[in-house]
């Protein structure tokens, strides 16, 4: 019921690993649901005319608008950790929103045409019709950065409340308004949509409705929270300043941008390798089946930074249904990676040929320890959200970019490697450092009585 908080609370003297699955199920459907949005938009703007022309415009104008809304992709942690009572509350919602505002700001910018044309066609080189096309695309994309940093931030009381189902309700209603407006676009638009368009339309109208039904599934929280602390709401708390909000959040923000920055690198060096076509037609075939189990560990972030707590009470609950995850994860990857199955899943479910499927081989069997490492980032990370320990996350993540370039241009310049697979061995190399760089500040906040800053 939307009028009414029906938390799953957690019994107060043990977490079961059954409440923890409970918990999680819903958050890794999420994931998954989201990992298929692009290709499912996609399939359908390849069935309209003109596909090979309107997926390239959609899919510059979607890297646009991710690259710009992506400071606002930890807002769902931030407000699961700190969100505890209407001072709370409102100190991150005005953050939020001034976050989302400010985003949206930098998309008007670049929808200007003396910056559009200058990155589209100086630095791109679009084709005309492609840039055309991506402007309008951005355009219509333009509600996109507001809504996700609203919903994630609704989500996050969501979360925080255990109410996970929600956020998953939340999701598949996307997907289905999606789905309607396209089709109504498509069918019954007086004017002729082009099929980049009718994506963005789809994605924004999608995401909108998502948000809209958060701020419903959370109208009975965020009641509970302003009544609650009402006698008290003219203490002042330092707490949550705007300095201190963004000095908690901004190693976050920093994070999800330097995260964006590894793709465009890959792209890069692979260009310049041995079987640079043959790379670049697998890498993302490679990356879409690798995506769906790792993205089941990093579902796992909101569970580790909502439930781990006070005094670390239910570290050794929540490590322990890590380990079956990260086992589960990389037992999956290994079955299609190692097994006759590859084949099938590379020419028969993916559209390669066995000439592309072999050069896909290898970078799928060396990224099959990859999801144990996903779950092991969700681990840290969300220990570190939870102590209110942000920036050695910037670093790692930093310091993961750094050693994927320098695998790259070692792999491809010094060993003449395929690039898929000097590709597939900087990402593997890359997260291995980036765990590592976290693991000592994760066991301080392990060790430490008191985790909060």
């Amino acid at each position: 019921m939307v009028g009414q908080v029906k938390s799953e609370n957690v019994s107060q003297l043990q977490l079961t690993y059954r409440q923890i699955f409970k918990f999680w199920i819903p958050l890794a459907g999420t994931w998954l649901m989201m990992a298929i949005e692009g290709p499912y938009l996609a399939a359908i703007i390849a069935r309209l005319p003109e596909p090979t022309i309107n997926l390239a415009a959609f899919g510059v104008a979607f890297a646009f608008a991710v690259i710009i809304e992506s400071p606002v992709i930890m807002l769902m942690s931030a407000s699961t950790a700190l969100v505890e009572d209407r001072q709370s509350f409102l100190a991150l919602r005005r953050f939020a929103y001034g976050l989302g505002a400010a985003l949206t700001a930098v998309q008007i910018v670049v929808l200007t045409p003396t910056v559009f044309n200058f990155v589209t066609r100086d630095v791109l080189a679009l084709p005309s019709e492609v840039a055309h096309l991506t402007h309008g695309g951005l355009a219509l994309l333009l509600p996109w950065t507001s809504a996700i940093a609203y919903r994630r931030f609704r989500q996050g009381l969501l979360i925080r409340h255990h109410l996970t189902r929600r956020v998953a309700y939340g999701t598949g209603l996307r997907l289905l308004t999606m789905s309607v407006t396209a089709f109504v676009a498509f069918r019954f638009s007086p004017i002729n949509i082009s099929g980049a368009h009718i994506g963005a339309l789809a994605l924004s109208v999608g995401v909108v409705v998502e948000a809209l039904a958060s701020r419903l599934m959370t109208s009975s929280i965020v009641s509970l929270l302003m009544e609650r602390d009402r006698a008290t709401a003219h203490r002042v708390d330092t707490t949550f300043h705007l300095s201190n909000l963004a000095r908690f959040y901004m190693p976050l923000a920093l994070t999800s941008v330097l995260a964006l920055a590894i793709q465009p690198l890959v792209t890069f060096f692979m260009g310049q390798s041995r079987h640079a076509l043959e790379s670049l037609a697998v890498l993302p075939v490679v990356h879409g089946v690798t995506f769906i189990f790792r993205a089941i560990g990093l579902s796992y972030l909101e569970v580790v930074v909502a439930l781990l707590g006070q005094g670390k009470k239910y570290f050794s609950q929540i490590r322990n249904f890590a380990v079956l995850i990260a086992a589960a994860t990389v037992l999956g990857l290994a079955v299609i990676a190692y097994t006759p199955l590859r084949l099938v899943w590379l020419t028969d479910v993916s559209g390669l040929t066995p000439e592309l499927a072999n050069f896909a081989l290898s970078p799928m069997k060396i990224l099959a320890l990859f999801p144990a490492l996903s779950v092991l980032l969700s681990l840290q990370r969300g220990t570190l959200i939870h102590s209110h320990r942000t920036p050695p996350i910037t670093r790692a993540t930093l310091l993961e970019v750094i050693t994927v370039g320098i695998v790259l241009a070692v792999g491809i310049h010094i060993f003449d490697l395929i690039g898929a697979t000097a590709a597939a061995l900087a990402i593997l190399s890359g997260r291995i450092v980036g765990n590592a760089w976290l693991t000592p500040a994760w066991i301080n906040v392990l060790r430490s009585e008191d985790h909060r800053d």
